[in-house]
């Protein structure tokens, strides 16, 4: 290979990398500025120019898809097969390595590979078995703790009892935990880590052996290590020695180190040049960005300049300033997801294709709002990295108890929920109900009451049975008075049968005992249920016919079916279903991609929408909370990734008011907004979107002149009260308007009756 193709596709800063004599060298990658090209051409240089054995040459990255890539560059560069180079992930590595001294490591040798649940299902045989209360300590919760453990370097016998108080079953579990895999031949995904860190630390003359044979190592996303994988680095590399041969090419971003719940350490790449002292050392700074617009990379610069402690580096790029950043203030949520969709609609009409277009938030929930807005519109879309609203495991539960709450005899329902929570009713007693219901012809609740009443279970699980029956019902009287037609103003609204279902079940409680993010995340998940129950209580089913809606808008009866469904629990399980019914976009289908900010890292997109800037909600309330303020750097971390997403096009929305756990509450605006220069930004009201209408005298609308209504407009009803309009859609006779009004909540309207005085 001519040298000349390894280097002249290559920036001034981007060769000075890949041609450095140092022994040591820490590339600082800005976002987009090409750090995988980078890594690959490192590899190619040592191999061609400096005649290093593509064997001598250990690669290491984070991710499978990162690794894959790497080998895929390295091939098309080099020409040669990667089969037997040392390229892969942290873990895949370090498999290797054991499966190659598995007896050295003290493991057999067909030792197996357990994944997150398997492990979970032996964690949770433990505590059963040492009698250990899962309702109490959350099994998640002890694998959490188990496996931070081995991320920190620690087994059971270096850990201080004295330091755990009430919690020293913990460390029961732990040791037990340890004792199973040992003997059963099991290797959960942190032991494959720790247990290789140990090779080297108890097998010297191995630990020699690839010192020796490994000349270079090469470490991509070096921010995101955590402490055993930084460890692992730097035994291998010898820097604890006098004198070595290793050389270590590491590339990293402290700027996009958001991983620290996950165990990652941002100061190994700040400590690198410290911790790795052996030889020369050498700074590279990649700070020409390749994706994004001028505004958006000063946006993410001015952002990103107010943490402290950074290596410090600036974007910049060749390309135009591009446009200025939409900064748009909404009135509630759902006012800022129907203008994140208007804009995407007018980003299609004017040929831009929906694969090429990210709505990005800090929290899962906040999608739910998204997902029925692009519904609504007919909009296909996926969500990336994860389930769709009505998807997730812990909406399906609570759905599935407002479904056996209005119809016993849904077998689905009854078996998902009869034991979740936890209940003591397990798996034997589960298929002896299903099988008397299969001998008797009927539905498994009809099954269960008689069961418990000729006393067919056992003493102990016809007490968890009749418990479960005792709930059902209970939540039936207290939540479900408008299911059987109760109309009366004691009935609770829907929201409020939502609130009472995901409380009284001890679903909220079940799902937010563990101390994690992903537990954190559930919880919200089912907050935004209640929202989107009060949402459904306030509009009812968007693609219901406008005619419809028109004739039930025109009736003023004291039990106005508009405005008070029959049965608006059955009909909200019903949209639910129809929701979920649509399924994702098909893979290869041109469609909106929605995501998290954590699962955008990596990505890019012509047309991005950060969603929910607002204090509290991003950053997190968690991150404001913590005086020390690392949190709150990694935070603003996040948003520094989210804003390097947008190639072209950055929208930043807010809302004045967002609804939590079915109350309107008053948001404000994130702090990160501000720290974004003005003379970068548009402040956008969406008072363009008006429609026509008409009025028959100056104060109120009707049916001869034409008046444009718009967002934001205050209009009074001579029902509702005052309120704000939120939406609209529609023209003519068919156009409709969204008042939020103050008393009575957000209602759909259709505009030449409804009689709006301004």
């Amino acid at each position: 290979m001519d040298i000349s193709q390894i280097i002249d596709p290559l920036n001034k800063a981007q060769r000075q990398a890949v041609c450095s004599e140092a022994q040591n060298t820490l590339v600082l990658a800005g976002a987009g500025s090409g750090k995988t090209r980078v890594l690959v051409h490192r590899i190619a240089w040592l191999v061609q120019v400096e005649n290093v054995s593509p064997y001598s040459i250990m690669a290491v990255t984070f991710t499978n898809k990162a690794a894959g890539e790497m080998r895929f560059r390295i091939e098309n560069l080099l020409k040669t097969p990667t089969r037997n180079m040392w390229v892969g992930t942290f873990h895949g590595l370090a498999h290797r390595l054991l499966r190659a001294h598995w007896k050295d490591a003290r493991l057999v040798e067909n030792f197996q590979i357990i994944d997150s649940d398997d492990q979970l299902r032996l964690i949770k045989r433990i505590m059963k078995e040492i009698g250990i209360d899962d309702k109490k300590h959350p099994p998640r919760e002890v694998q959490w703790f188990i496996n931070e453990c081995k991320d920190n370097g620690l087994r059971v016998a270096q850990l201080n009892p004295r330091e755990f108080h009430n919690r020293e079953f913990m460390l029961d579990v732990y040791h037990q935990y340890e004792e199973l895999c040992q003997r059963t031949g099991m290797v959960d995904f942190a032991e494959l880590l720790l247990r290789a860190h140990e090779l080297w630390l108890h097998q010297p003359h191995i630990l020699q052996h690839y010192q020796q044979r490994f000349s270079h190592i090469l470490v991509d996303e070096f921010q995101d290590t955590n402490t055993i994988q930084y460890a692992w680095l730097k035994v291998l590399s010898g820097n604890n020695l006098p004198t070595t041969h290793m050389n270590t090419f590491v590339v990293g971003d402290d700027d996009q180190s958001i991983y620290g719940w996950r165990g990652a350490k941002i100061e190994h790449i700040r400590e690198f040049s410290h911790d790795f002292k052996a030889g020369t050392s050498e700074t590279v700074r990649l700070e020409q960005n390749y994706r994004s617009t001028g505004n958006i990379l000063e946006a993410a610069n001015s952002v990103i300049a107010n943490n402290s402690e950074r290596l410090g580096k600036v974007l910049w790029t060749d390309d135009s300033e591009g446009e200025l950043l939409q900064i748009y203030k909404a009135f509630n949520e759902i006012d800022e997801a129907a203008y994140v969709c208007g804009q995407i609609e007018k980003w299609i009409e004017n040929g831009g294709k929906r694969s090429d277009v990210a709505i990005l938030y800090r929290s899962n929930a906040q999608s739910q709002p998204h997902e029925y807005e692009l519904v609504k519109r007919g909009v296909p879309y996926r969500v990336y990295g994860g389930l769709r609203f009505y998807d997730r495991a812990e909406i399906k539960d609570a759905l599935a108890y407002m479904r056996l709450i209005a119809n016993r005899q849904d077998d689905a329902a009854l078996e998902r929920i009869i034991n979740t929570p936890t209940r003591g009713i397990g798996q034997r007693t589960l298929d002896i109900i299903r099988q008397a219901a299969k001998e008797k012809q009927q539905n498994l609740w009809q099954t269960t009451l008689e069961l418990v009443a000729d006393k067919t279970l056992s003493a102990r699980a016809a007490t968890s049975v009749q418990k479960f029956i005792d709930l059902i019902e209970e939540l039936s009287i207290d939540a479900t008075g408008s299911l059987q037609g109760n109309s009366s103003e004691d009935s609770l609204t829907l929201a409020e049968q939502v609130t009472h279902i995901v409380e009284v079940s001890l679903l909220k409680e079940f799902h937010g005992k563990e101390n994690s993010e992903r537990s954190q995340a559930k919880v919200e998940n089912l907050d935004e249920l209640v929202n989107a129950a009060k949402r459904f209580d306030d509009e009812g089913d968007p693609l219901l016919d406008a005619m419809i809606e028109a004739k039930d808008e025109a009736s003023d009866s004291a039990n106005n079916e508009a405005e008070q469904p029959a049965n608006p629990m059955a009909e909200f399980l019903a949209h639910a279903a129809l929701e979920a019914g649509e399924g994702q976009a098909d893979e290869w289908e041109d469609c909106v991609q929605l995501m998290s900010l954590h699962s955008a890292k990596g990505l890019e997109f012509e047309l991005v929408f950060l969603s929910g800037l607002e204090q509290g909600l991003f950053p997190h309330k968690n991150a404001l909370q913590d005086y020390v303020g690392g949190r709150l750097e990694e935070e603003r971390r996040l948003c520094y990734v989210g804003i390097t997403r947008a190639r072209q096009q950055l929208h930043m929305t807010h809302a004045e008011s967002r609804t939590i756990y079915g109350r309107n509450e008053l948001s404000y605006p994130s702090q990160f907004l501000s720290e974004i220069p003005a003379s970068l930004v548009s402040q956008v009201r969406a008072v363009q979107n008006a429609v026509s209408h008409s009025k028959p005298s100056s104060t109120s609308f009707g049916a001869d002149e034409d008046e444009d209504v718009y967002i934001g407009q205050s209009v009074n009803h001579k029902k509702f009260g005052e309120g704000v309009v939120v939406d609209l859609e529609g023209s003519g006779a068919r156009a409709r308007v969204q008042v939020s009004f103050d008393n009575y909540g957000t209602r759909w309207l259709m505009l030449n009756i409804a009689n709006l005085v301004t």
